[in-house]
């Protein structure tokens, strides 16, 4: 009996050792490659280049932080980056990453530094990334390729955004409007529709949009709320929550116009 004892506990420390190598793995190698997953999906979902300077990933109790978040401008622009997220929080349930649709219980994303920068007249870096975001239903798979994954969240807060709006120089008038936005939350994003990571995206910045509209009130040019109200206008391609962003944005930019009448007057 202790030959068969002893090659028990042969086995039982293998697979001990076996799993104290892949923690340690995981602790070593998961964050670099929630890094690169990060940067080529959020790219490819805004077709701009984004960078994340760190995630720490606990697999065990469904949890990932995301620290420095840069999205880019697209070409054409002064400035080199569009946003910068200080930190960003996801829980998702564990057992949903083993499915086609993946759990997201929240999403907290906080310190939020944008620049929203007018070129012409009608034209901003914030409406062309949205304008330029893939529409409709998320990408089919090609036959034979695994059937990419849809997202459900329960719950998305941001909080502590802050957007410094570049306008175009006018004789005798600074060209820089700072807006601190009232925090944003929406709630059952995908439950009526498919939801990938670019339409995920999508109605985050959409959402930043309405932000910048309702606090820019009577502060921004024409021209830039003119932009905003094209742009809100996607909002109806993104469902339920689109659609409720962009009659709320719209009236605020109709109200704004209004503020612009009234002093011109």
């Amino acid at each position: 009996m202790k030959k068969p004892l002893k090659i028990l506990y042969i086995v039982l420390s293998a697979v001990v050792l076996l799993i104290i190598v892949a923690v340690i793995a995981v602790t070593l190698f998961a964050g670099s490659a929630v890094r690169i997953g990060v940067e080529t999906a959020g790219s490819k979902a805004l077709s701009v280049p984004v960078t994340l300077g760190d995630a720490d990933l606990s697999i065990f109790r469904g949890k990932l932080g995301l620290q420095n978040l840069v999205i880019d401008n697209p070409p054409g622009y002064q400035y080199e980056k569009l946003l910068e997220l200080k930190d960003g929080r996801v829980t998702v349930d564990i057992r949903s990453l083993l499915t086609d649709t993946v759990n997201v219980k929240e999403i907290k994303l906080d310190g939020i530094d944008l620049v929203l920068e007018q070129k012409g007249i009608t034209q901003n870096n914030l409406s062309d990334i949205i304008k330029a975001m893939p529409k409709g239903e998320p990408k089919t798979e090609e036959p034979g390729e695994k059937p990419a994954k849809t997202l459900r969240i329960d719950n998305l807060e941001i909080t502590n955004v802050t957007v410094k709006a570049k306008l175009l120089p006018v004789p005798g008038k600074s060209d820089t409007v700072t807006l601190k936005l009232d925090p944003i939350t929406m709630t059952d994003l995908g439950s009526d529709e498919k939801m990938d990571l670019a339409k995920l995206s999508g109605k985050i910045l959409l959402a930043i949009a309405t932000g910048v509209a309702k606090q820019g009130a009577g502060v921004l040019p024409d021209g830039m709320t003119d932009a905003m109200k094209d742009t809100l206008g996607k909002a109806a391609e993104l469902g339920e929550e689109g659609k409720k962003l962009i009659e709320e944005g719209k009236s605020v930019l109709e109200g704004v116009k209004g503020l612009f009448k009234k002093k011109e007057e």
